[in-house]
């Protein structure tokens, strides 16, 4: 399915040969990164307050709220440790103008939001289609089947193998052709990184239990949104930037430069939200302790070999 969009979408930007350029004022979006973050806050507050009552849809809370207690404070910790190596956020009137900590320099607070509201309207998203509009495609008995699995941790080489090949793939590409070879590609590494490792992890056990339907559609609410977020308004109106040295060399020209990393951070977003949120369902269910359930108790390991 995100082939059928991916490879014409492709073919229909590398038709693009001279790019458009804006021409803008001083100050063209006031506030505009800030009322921006109510693409992620209007989806929240409808499903939360609204949709998810009206139907009386039963939310995992526990799972829901460990999952946003991971993905949080890592998102957060990007910019907290690498914003000032990563980015840039030239147009500081589309902000509050309110410094948030960062090494290096401070960040725009609209970060941190953004990656709060950002996790907590994916995960909602997916609860919501898997719990509701595709509860048919869920697992029927998941407190039966959680409590089936010796244990969470399994390794899925193909996962690792993956992420290898593509950061390995990256650094021969900016070396070798990109236009800026200078530097390494960390920004693309840290974003395989983050979205292999809970692959590499888990994806074995998670496999099972996700709702691929209710994933898909949850990606391509994200990939409009980002589309709109970040090729429309945030890279042309100068709400964020990237720098050079730090990224592979591919850049979008009919999306004003945009980095090809943040068609990746779409994907990734999705998938490691999905996977860790499975992850932590299941282990709720199997009513097991965290060491348990993840490593496996010696008498369920004897019982299985057995």
């Amino acid at each position: 399915m995100l082939a059928m969009v991916a490879v014409p979408t492709t073919i229909t930007l590398n038709t693009v040969r001279t790019p458009a350029k804006l021409q803008i004022a001083a100050n063209p979006t006031p506030y505009g990164y800030t009322w921006s973050l109510l693409l992620f806050i209007v989806p929240i507050v409808v499903i939360a307050f609204w949709l998810v009552p009206q139907e009386q849809v039963k939310i995992p809370k526990k799972a829901f709220w460990w999952t946003i207690g991971i993905l949080v404070p890592l998102g957060c910790g990007l910019d907290f440790f690498f914003a000032a190596r990563f980015f840039d956020f030239p147009n500081g009137d589309a902000t509050l103008k309110i410094g948030a900590p960062a090494l290096g320099k401070p960040v725009p607070i609209e970060e941190y939001i953004f990656y709060l509201t950002g996790f907590i309207a994916v995960l909602l998203i997916y609860v919501w289609l898997d719990e509701f509009w595709l509860a048919a495609y869920n697992v029927g008995d998941y407190r039966g089947e959680s409590k089936m699995i010796p244990r969470l941790l399994q390794f899925h080489p193909s996962s690792a193998i993956v992420g290898a090949l593509l950061i390995v793939a990256a650094v021969v590409y900016k070396k070798m052709f990109s236009p800026t070879p200078e530097g390494f590609p960390g920004y693309f590494a840290l974003l395989v990184f983050g979205g292999l490792v809970p692959a590499a992890s888990f994806f074995p056990t998670a496999r099972r239990f996700i709702n691929w339907r209710a994933f898909n559609l949850t990606f391509f609410f994200i990939l409009l949104v980002s589309l709109l977020w970040e090729a429309t308004l945030a890279v042309p109106y100068g709400w964020w930037a990237f720098q050079p040295k730090q990224m592979i060399g591919v850049s979008i020209g009919a999306w004003a430069g945009l980095p090809i990393e943040e068609v990746f951070v779409w994907v990734a977003v999705t998938y490691a939200t999905v996977i860790v949120f499975e992850v932590v369902k299941i282990w709720q269910a199997s009513e097991r302790l965290a060491r348990d359930a993840f490593l496996g108790s010696k008498k369920k390991s004897a019982a299985h070999a057995a």
